[in-house]
């Protein structure tokens, strides 16, 4: 089938995309990553939560490159990716959005994307179509194309986070991994964003994502795991997960439910 930007995903791929086996980070005295284990199957979107300072982003870091672990693996699609540099990992088809929003301030919306096209994978991808084409089409899938022409700096946050994950998908990944995307969002904006989650899980692109939004995450995802210093805590379906007395605890303190 066709994805959001005209580029033919892979049918009938199977079973796991993402082995994580007994992951561990180091900061001087604090373990932020404390013998993580968990998969990642192909085709799905995934929801990670934890309190602040849980480790989630710290996870993110190391499955994507961009910190190495002091022990653990990562394998992503059979291939060991343990401590390879991000430009390497972005190009096998995993690509990151980061909760702080990054980009080119000065550049255009449309240069902003059409740099992530310009990656190995993204050339490869978007060749036939032309950069500038598929640019446009990954804006308009995030609901920016009307501001192609406009710089970040003079854009609100909300617009700054769809930006975030176009410039994901012009690498044209097959797994996504998701830093708070519903952060600094109205209601109306998260709502978009959900959408297009929805729309890429279709099309085959498997999500893995974390948020502190959680009746957005939790209503989207149909598996959960929670992270609380460093160690995963519960695995399962989001209302179960919502419903664990030690998930309760390490978010509230104590045994209530979710607001």
């Amino acid at each position: 089938m066709y994805g959001i930007y005209g580029i033919r995903y892979e049918e009938g791929k199977m079973g796991l995309i993402l082995e994580v086996k007994n992951l561990t980070k180091k900061f001087g005295g604090l373990t932020a990553v404390n013998d993580v284990n968990f998969e990642v199957h192909r085709g799905e979107i995934l929801g990670l939560i934890g309190p602040n300072g849980a480790g989630k982003t710290t996870l993110f870091q190391l499955i994507s490159g961009f910190e190495k672990p002091n022990s653990g693996s990562v394998r992503f699609n059979g291939v060991d990716i343990t401590g390879k540099r991000p430009c390497q990992i972005v190009n096998l088809g995993l690509a990151r959005t980061f909760q702080l929003v990054r980009s080119f301030r000065f550049l255009s919306l449309l240069d902003n994307i059409s740099v992530a096209c310009l990656s190995p994978r993204g050339r490869e991808a978007f060749g036939e179509v032309g950069i500038d084409a598929a640019a446009s089409s990954i804006l308009a899938s995030v609901g920016l194309v009307d501001k192609a022409r406009l710089p970040p700096v003079i854009l609100p946050h909300g617009d700054l986070r769809k930006l975030e994950i176009g410039k994901a998908l012009g690498t044209n990944p097959e797994f996504l991994l998701l830093d708070e995307p519903f952060s600094g969002l109205a209601h109306e904006e998260s709502a978009g964003i959900t959408r297009l989650i929805e729309q890429l899980h279709e099309e085959g692109v498997t999500v893995f994502m974390t948020g502190h939004v959680l009746r957005e995450l939790m209503t989207l995802v149909p598996r959960v795991i929670a992270m609380h210093q460093g160690r995963l805590i519960a695995e399962g379906p989001p209302k179960e997960v919502a419903s664990n007395k030690i998930v309760l605890e390490a978010y509230l303190g104590r045994g209530e439910g979710f607001a």
